[in-house]
């Protein structure tokens, strides 16, 4: 009997959260990444390094944010200052 009065699966909301689920993935693993650059920074390097580490830290919060805000091509903003950071630390380290 109550099998009658089971609503089908919303399949549209289903795929939504999964392509959510997969933007977050990508925008925290590439964030994660970067935040193991800012430590590098702030373990290896000198003043400068400790500057820029921290700069690149708030840019990866921003960049992060805007992300996720973005959808599908969300991870684009974290790899570039993924980028930038990778850069700087080999310049400073």
């Amino acid at each position: 009997m109550s099998d009658e009065n089971v609503p089908a699966m919303d399949y549209d909301a289903h795929e939504q959260t999964y392509e959510g689920f997969i933007n977050f993935s990508k925008v925290g693993t590439i964030a994660v990444l970067n935040i193991v650059l800012c430590l590098i920074l702030f373990g290896f390097g000198g003043t400068v390094a400790t500057v820029f580490g921290w700069l690149m830290l708030i840019a990866t919060i921003v960049a992060a944010a805007i992300g996720l805000a973005l959808g599908a091509s969300g991870w684009i903003p974290p790899a570039v200052v993924f980028v930038l950071t990778g850069i700087l630390a080999i310049l400073t380290v």
